[in-house]
């Protein structure tokens, strides 16, 4: 297969993300044009006197600057942070099937995330239910961690391993809340909403909680790229190249965790963007990771804003739950990808 270079890739798909992060807000149960939504932006960024606030109704400034520009914002920032958490930890375990909950930090941030809708905590304030999901994970992280660690040193077989078993166990005792509680249908059925993944009813809070973390994250992954292309090759031929290998893996593992518990807790289980989406750019321009991790975040964002313009229009008034749009879009995608990965073995 041709590879693109990186400057073409990102000639390519940060328009599309532009132009698609433009639909997501013009699309929807009341469109509007784009010059609607220009006038609201000058209005709420520029200073007074750049434009007419009269121009505009305020229920089309409440429906671009309220409810359908954050929701943009926090699919990008959420695509952006599991596509990148995604390539790292197919780095990791050297495996382009590795995903990132396979250490137990979706799982963790879903019990944590149930707790907080079964004692009402969520009513508390708009920021309870990502904040406790946030820290969930990464407790779920170092449980994961502590486990598999003996002596110091981490085998990324016995970590993945600890991190399947710990996440079972974590997913079944949030399912055990939620049958407990399943008399109560309200709280159920937010919980269930929350585990299938979805942007409805997301808030500049939720803007400012979740892309400060993705941003560090996105900064932090980047920087150990050369460490992660000498991990590619194999531990010990890390080790004899100087990379103190547990240290990186404790970098790496706690990066990926802060980008997939950030993600998250704003946008419950979104499953295949972390796996498709890294996959499919390693296959377009090559697996080094100071080309492959900035690529990653853009395409992302965009396949993720795609999937909620889809959620929310395949099926007006209702939305179809984004985790369920992720998984139709993504699944084909990787099995064409399989197959194809298959066919050229073959051969």
């Amino acid at each position: 297969m041709t590879r693109l270079s990186p400057l073409v890739f990102h000639a390519f798909v940060l328009p599309l993300l532009a132009l698609l992060a433009l639909a997501g807000v013009l699309i929807g149960s009341a469109p509007l044009g784009w010059l609607v939504v220009l006038h609201v932006l000058v209005i709420k960024m520029l200073p007074t006197g750049w434009s007419d606030p009269s121009s505009v109704s305020s229920a089309e400034q409440a429906i671009v600057w309220l409810i359908r520009l954050p929701r943009v914002f926090v699919a990008a920032v959420v695509g952006a942070g599991l596509a990148t958490a995604g390539a790292m930890m197919q780095s990791l375990f050297r495996n382009p099937l590795a995903d990132p909950g396979l250490t137990g930090v979706g799982p963790g941030a879903v019990l944590g995330a149930v707790v907080v809708f079964v004692t009402g905590w969520s009513t508390i304030s708009v920021v309870a239910l990502p904040f406790t999901a946030i820290i969930s994970a990464l407790l779920a992280l170092v449980l994961v961690y502590a486990v598999a660690t003996r002596a110091g040193v981490t085998p990324t077989t016995t970590l993945l391993l600890s991190g399947i078993a710990i996440g079972a166990f974590l997913t079944a005792t949030a399912s055990l809340l939620l049958s407990l509680n399943v008399v109560t249908w309200q709280v159920a059925q937010e919980i269930v909403f929350w585990t299938m993944g979805g942007l409805e009813s997301r808030t500049w809070a939720h803007v400012w909680l979740s892309a400060p973390l993705v941003g560090i994250g996105l900064v932090s992954a980047w920087l150990q790229s050369g460490t992660m292309d000498v991990l590619l090759l194999g531990e010990p031929h890390a080790a004899s190249r100087g990379v103190d290998v547990e240290g990186a893996k404790r970098i790496l593992l706690f990066t990926a965790a802060l980008l997939t518990g950030a993600s998250v807790a704003v946008a419950g289980l979104i499953g295949f963007v972390g796996l498709v989406v890294p996959h499919g750019v390693r296959l377009l321009i090559g697996p080094r990771h100071r080309t492959l991790l900035p690529a990653a975040a853009p395409a992302g964002a965009a396949f993720l804003i795609a999937c909620d313009i889809a959620a929310r229009t395949a099926r007006p008034p209702a939305e179809i739950r984004l985790g369920v749009v992720t998984a139709l879009c993504g699944a084909p995608i990787f099995l064409v990808i399989l197959l194809k990965r298959l066919r050229g073995d073959a051969r």
